[in-house]
């Protein structure tokens, strides 16, 4: 099947489910972060697909909004010892980082696929 059979796929939902951009059933991941070669559903060659460093910018600055912000507040609210610090926030951190990595990396590459994204190239 061509692309244009295939009806549009929410980029949003496919991207968080980490389902296939063009069909959205074909799994976008074979590992944690590591992405399919090709849809086993509609055969979407996924060799376009680059989020680089977007994912980890993205999470780092979620995850430094919850987890500092959570730090903070306990600090303020009730001056624990710095263990209770540690206890709480360094699986905090390793939860949120690690669960929202994955929905967003497929989510940036489902934007990628949807508005055509690609590298910039000069005219010459």
């Amino acid at each position: 099947m061509a692309e244009h059979d295939y009806a549009p796929q929410s980029p949003y939902a496919t991207g968080l489910a980490g389902r296939c951009p063009r069909c959205g059933e074909g799994r976008l991941f074979k590992g944690f972060l590591t992405l399919a070669p090709r849809c086993e559903v509609c055969g979407l060659d996924l060799a376009f697909a680059d989020a680089g460093d977007g994912p980890a910018v993205f999470v780092t600055l979620f995850a430094g909004f919850i987890v500092l912000g959570g730090a903070l507040w306990l600090e303020l609210a009730y001056e624990p010892p710095f263990w209770v610090h540690f206890v709480i926030f360094a699986p905090l951190t390793l939860i949120v980082c690690l669960g929202v990595l994955r929905p967003l990396k497929g989510l940036l590459v489902a934007l990628q696929y949807s508005n055509k994204a690609e590298q910039g190239r000069l005219e010459g």
